[in-house]
């Protein structure tokens, strides 16, 4: 019956309503998850960063209320947090399939009209000319001299270009409001002797390994 209702002079096609579904669970779902999963990965192992954005949160934000958007520009240190959290878990290092709608020459190489491209986008957020420390958990890459939050043209963990992530300025607010109120409320620590590994698995993301970990109420 629903099949019936395709109405093709609006271009609405029962397929284009399941791949429209399959992007929103896959790129707008998956990926947001398995960001936060690397946040709290990243705070068992630097627990003097978690203690730096608990303060923050504290001082801005407090226990009485829940973070909204608006405190996100007061909140420079928990802002650099989160974008070294995309930068290092690099959770699409291959991006997304592109292809060449015509003939192009890019850096000399010559590009057919119909050739399926790849960008590897490790390579720039790791360069070791673009980060300071490209190799080390350091939020500070995203900080200025004076603790304000600076942003860095080599980051692109949503890809660039015309083909850049639509669900981008979604991501961003989910992973704020979800990272903040998680520390606001909890202090997350490892399962004694069971340290989890940095080393990501390569899926359709780049997630982290399974782990275990405490969420200890504040």
């Amino acid at each position: 019956m629903e099949k019936k209702k395709e109405d093709p002079q609006a271009g609405f096609k029962i397929e284009s309503l399941l791949v429209c579904t399959l992007d929103l669970i896959e790129a707008g779902t998956e990926t947001s998850a398995t960001t936060l999963r690397w946040a709290l990965m990243y705070m068992m192992h630097y627990p003097e960063i978690q203690e730096k954005v608990q303060a923050e949160i504290d001082s801005v934000i407090g226990q009485s209320r829940q973070p909204t958007m608006a405190d996100k520009p007061n909140m420079p240190y928990t802002e650099a947090v989160i974008h070294e959290v995309q930068r290092m878990g690099n959770i699409v290092p291959l991006g997304v399939p592109k292809m060449a709608s015509k003939d192009a020459t890019l850096g000399g190489y010559s590009i057919p009209k119909g050739t399926t491209i790849t960008t590897i986008l490790a390579t720039v957020l790791f360069d070791k000319n673009e980060w300071e420390t490209p190799d080390t958990f350091n939020p500070e890459h995203f900080l200025d001299s004076e603790g304000k939050f600076r942003r860095r043209d080599a980051f692109l963990p949503f890809s660039a270009g015309k083909r850049v992530c639509i669900g981008e300025h979604l991501a961003r607010m989910e992973l704020f409001l979800m990272f903040t109120v998680l520390l606001q409320h909890f202090t997350i620590s490892p399962v004694p002797g069971e340290m989890p590994s940095l080393d990501g698995v390569l899926g359709f993301t780049n997630s982290p390994q399974q782990f275990r970990m405490l969420a200890v109420p504040r």
